[in-house]
């Protein structure tokens, strides 16, 4: 600042109509209105009308919308290489979202299995069963160690794991208050 100078000062006349403005204080400037979605009479804010029409809402005779976005980040209206189209006043995005095993993406679970020592026979009196048999087919007493068996190939199979909740998909972020010029300087098209 050069001495002898006054700090030059914003006026909200300044803005142009409909202009979007974030805040950290809590409450929007006078002539400017919060961005949560309410509604607005045409006979009195008849430039702000002309300027959003009924995108946001309102039944375009005698009311009109402002944004709404209150618990919502603005998105460009257009479309980036490679990414959607979006059009203006177009919403879209869930706070919260529930997966099924058809959209998670293609995985696998490794699953341990060990060979057991020599197992005992243990039936005295098969019902349906039978005594323990050695490699050679022999047939052996109760409490007699039958060793020697490789595990043939098989299938292991894991249950479906997960409790079904819906997991947060919203990034860190900062809450402020978001508002919309009502009055100021009409925009003009380049």
């Amino acid at each position: 600042m050069v001495a002898g100078t006054a700090p030059a000062h914003a006026q909200a006349s300044d803005a142009f109509i409909g202009q979007l403005m974030i805040t950290g204080a809590n409450f929007c400037p006078r002539d400017w209105a919060e961005a949560s979605g309410q509604l607005l009479s045409i006979a009195s804010n008849s430039a702000l009308f002309s300027l959003l029409g009924t995108t946001y809402g309102g039944n375009g005779t005698t009311t009109f919308a402002l944004p709404d976005l209150r618990g919502r980040v603005a998105n460009h209206v257009g479309q980036g290489p490679g990414l959607s189209n979006y059009a203006l006043g177009q919403t879209g995005g869930v706070e919260t979202t529930t997966m099924t095993v058809a959209q998670m993406p293609q995985h696998t679970h490794v699953a341990s299995v060990q060979t057991a020592g020599p197992v005992l026979a243990n039936h005295q009196q098969p019902d349906g069963a039978a005594f323990g048999v050695t490699l050679d087919k022999t047939y052996v007493r109760p409490g007699t160690p039958v060793a020697g068996y490789d595990m043939a190939a098989g299938t292991v199979v894991n249950a479906n794991a997960g409790s079904g909740q819906a997991q947060t998909n919203i990034p860190p972020y900062l809450t402020m208050r978001t508002c919309i010029a009502l009055y100021g300087i009409y925009p003009s098209r380049n």
